[in-house]
């Protein structure tokens, strides 16, 4: 109750005090009497708290659950527990956007045979630039739909290599693995998962991925379960990202992309999977040893 006079009585200037004693479920006669009243330290305390946690909800793109909050918090030295990060995120009325669970593809055509599954959803890998695992996805502009190519480290979890363009083609996909090659230079029997569809089938893509020592590996036919790191990044875009925007153009689509990799999934965003650390500081520690 003591949050919600203190909400009223820091927004008066703003709104109607009887509209919001209505909608908080307070009379106006007890918002009054709580004036005369001095907040309690404690109280205090929670409002500071409940603005933090709006500033991390809009730092995680409002997709941070409870216990990341809490992640974070424990990250600045706030010790405030994981119950009370609950209790305040309800008060706040703070809610974590959510997707829906992945389903199978249907099968994409390809022209060449398929390459073996050899990652097999072993997706904990030790070491970096062993295996690296790819797939595309389809972001709508307003002048029509824009394609996102990513691949991503299966130890850190990092996109290495991103790229965009108009259509899903075999040259979008050597200019992304050939972004992560310039940039991460791996050493030769480097595994390079995706799933079967026809720009990883191709020719092109196949032989680009010889000249550099790297092995194809292919999820089963219309299994995306097999491509599950990947599938769970593009299913964390969209929840994140391009389900609540609609761009103007290709390059307004590209500059949002770009921020969203290189801004915030990279450096800002925590991974359950990492031990909530983001895939730049586990990049680092792989670095230091």
């Amino acid at each position: 109750m003591a949050l919600r006079y203190a909400f009223i009585r820091e927004h008066a200037e703003m709104y109607p005090v009887g509209l919001m004693c209505r909608l908080l479920g307070v009379s106006r006669s007890g918002y009054h009497a709580s004036r005369c009243r001095p907040m309690s330290p404690r109280d205090s305390a929670d409002i500071a708290l409940i603005a933090r946690l709006h500033e991390i909800d809009v730092e995680h793109r409002r997709a941070a659950g409870v216990i990341k909050m809490w992640r974070v918090l424990r990250a600045e030295k706030n010790p405030c527990g994981r119950n009370r990060v609950a209790r305040l995120r309800r008060c706040a009325g703070i809610q974590t956007l959510r997707t829906q669970r992945l389903q199978s593809k249907p099968a994409p055509q390809q022209k060449e045979p398929p390459a073996p599954n050899l990652v097999n959803r072993k997706f904990k890998v030790a070491v970096p630039n062993r295996v690296w695992v790819g797939d595309m996805t389809q972001i709508t502009t307003r002048t029509g739909i824009s394609h996102l190519s990513i691949f991503l480290d299966l130890s850190t979890h990092a996109v290495i290599g991103w790229a965009m363009g108009t259509s899903q083609t075999a040259a979008l996909a050597v200019q992304t693995i050939e972004a992560a090659m310039e940039r991460y230079r791996p050493p030769p029997g480097l595994v390079c998962h995706t799933d079967q569809g026809s720009p990883y089938g191709s020719k092109k893509f196949r032989d680009y991925l010889e000249s550099k020592g790297a092995i194809a590996s292919m999820s089963r036919k219309g299994n995306c379960h097999d491509n599950a790191v990947a599938e769970s990044f593009f299913s964390n875009l969209k929840n994140e990202l391009t389900h609540h925007f609609v761009y103007e153009d290709h390059a307004a689509a590209v500059a949002a992309v770009k921020d969203h990799i290189e801004v915030y999934y990279n450096t800002i965003r925590l991974h359950q999977s990492l031990g909530y650390k983001t895939p730049a500081q586990v990049q680092a520690q792989h670095m230091c040893c």
